[in-house]
């Protein structure tokens, strides 16, 4: 396996605290095989990367589109943290050759399985923030999704998820979802709405907003997971 110093000079980043490296790159599957390693998996580093990055890709997407209202903000930020986008920035800087997986999860190809890259991603993320707090955090994701970030300004807005589904469910399954409001909450002002998409009459994804297209296309986004996590499953 490659050393991890190696790692910091593709990151262009110097840990003060090179556990958090080691633990982002700890997979779940290489902790069962060897319990008595000293340290957890990268499972809570990808919680906290998670919310990092969430915060981090939405500030800068509110400052580079002022005109864009939330729902299309939401958009953007779906599109930008999904599975698939992550993995690709993962694999810019070889991440899954840094990994420890258990050996059945490394004979199976995970060091090139888009959710490990993704999760990997995250984790890394999160002991970014930790190691040097956010400043250093929003320098590494801006400077590792800048591709993402400039295909978007460069190719303009992305199908919203609506439309991505159908386009899937079409393709997969030549029949198209429906949706289905469950509930409705709060005065006239301020109404909550919860959507659930269903194909072939089972659901598969459950949104809720402001308004029902709102809803419906958090729905929607939910459903488009399901499906990648179906392939992965």
């Amino acid at each position: 396996m490659p050393d991890r110093k190696e790692l910091e000079g593709r990151l262009h980043l110097k840990f003060k605290h090179p556990q958090l490296l080691r633990q982002a790159l700890v997979h779940t599957s290489y902790l069962n095989e060897n319990p008595g390693i000293g340290t957890g998996s990268n499972e809570r580093l990808e919680f906290l990367g998670d919310a990092a990055l969430g915060i981090v890709v939405a500030h800068q997407l509110y400052v580079e589109y002022p005109d864009v209202d939330e729902g299309k903000l939401t958009e953007l930020r779906a599109f930008l943290v999904r599975r698939d986008t992550l993995a690709r920035a993962a694999a810019r800087f070889d991440l899954g050759d840094y990994l420890q997986l258990g050996r059945g999860e490394d004979a199976a190809g995970g060091r090139k399985r888009p959710t490990n890259l993704a999760r990997a991603y995250e984790a890394l993320v999160g002991a970014i923030f930790l190691d040097g707090g956010i400043a250093k955090t929003r320098a590494f994701i801006k400077r590792s999704l800048a591709d993402e970030f400039a295909k978007l300004r460069n190719s303009g807005m992305p199908h919203d998820p609506k439309s991505r589904l159908q386009e899937v469910i079409q393709s997969r399954w030549q029949t198209t979802p429906s949706y289905k409001v469950l509930k409705t909450e709060g005065p006239d002002h301020a109404r909550r709405f919860t959507v659930q998409v269903i194909v072939g009459g089972k659901p598969l994804g459950t949104g809720e907003g402001r308004s029902k297209q709102m809803a419906e296309k958090a729905a929607a986004q939910a459903a488009l997971n399901e499906i990648e996590q179906q392939e992965i499953a």
